[in-house]
């Protein structure tokens, strides 16, 4: 399981999220962005803008409670406030990956965290250094041990510097967390559809199908017919992505529940 939290302002709470025994359930704390609180960018020194309720003593709590329970932050997002965030070109990409590596660190190191999810969704028209920063952190950050997951986030957008990406790094990536929302499929056979054009562009088997609670997309229970009929396709649902936690607190998190009971019956294991 894959669980956005965080990134809205509710004050959302590890505490209050269902998670079952036998369930890989990594929390991605959104957002960490390198950037000031006005946006100014800050050549990979990256600060966390996550709800306050999600403090370095609750997550310690959660993964003490529920030794399944993994945390992760999540890189960038669409914005800060009002402000539109991009990737950019760093002048130094040596002295950008040394920052976000240090930086990084630290953080992880403060909340606890087992990895972080890449979440860029804006890029200039000539991108020629995103794959090879983020490859090389995610490397660095492994190697060194201070991370032992890593997950990036592509939506229909931006699969071309994704794909790169993966292409170059897909071997210290773990899973693919992409936006299906995004797609504008309602139907489970169209959801099966376009769930078979990303497995052609990433690796099938670290691809997680993904639902946006009260969000875009296919919605309610039709999201559960459409894993239903991925597993009779032949694929393995080896996950489920869900955005966000913040969303499910005013539906008794429904959505990470019954996606938890749908892993825990798969034919596949998880």
């Amino acid at each position: 399981m894959m669980e956005y939290i965080g990134a809205t302002g509710v004050p959302v709470k590890l505490e209050a999220v269902p998670v079952e025994e036998g369930i890989d359930f990594h929390f991605i704390l959104s957002f960490a962005i390198d950037a000031d609180p006005s946006g100014n960018t800050q050549n990979g020194k990256f600060s966390p803008y996550w709800a306050d309720t999600l403090t370095p003593e609750s997550v310690a709590a959660m993964k003490k409670s529920h030794p399944n329970v993994k945390a992760l932050a999540s890189l960038s997002g669409w914005s800060l406030g009002d402000k539109v965030l991009r990737w950019y070109t760093p002048d130094d990409t040596q002295q950008w990956i040394s920052n976000a590596f240090s930086s990084l660190s630290s953080m992880a190191q403060q909340y606890h965290l087992d990895g972080i999810d890449i979440d860029y969704e804006n890029f200039p028209r000539h991108n020629s250094s995103f794959a090879y920063c983020i490859g090389e952190l995610i490397t660095l950050l492994k190697n060194q041990s201070v991370i032992s997951v890593a997950t990036i986030a592509p939506y229909h957008k931006t699969t071309a510097p994704y794909i790169e990406l993966f292409e170059n790094y897909g071997d210290v990536i773990d899973f693919v967390n992409y936006q299906f929302y995004t797609d504008k499929v309602r139907k489970p056979k169209s959801y099966v559809e376009a769930f078979k054009i990303r497995a052609g562009q990433f690796d099938k088997e670290k691809l997680l199908p993904s639902y946006e609670v009260n969000g875009r997309g296919i919605q309610g229970d039709a999201f559960f017919d459409a894993l239903s009929l991925l597993e009779d396709d032949g694929f393995g649902v080896n996950g489920v992505m869900i955005f966000s936690a913040d969303a499910s607190s005013s539906n008794d998190y429904y959505y990470e529940r019954k996606s938890q009971d749908f892993l825990l019956n798969s034919t596949v294991s998880v």
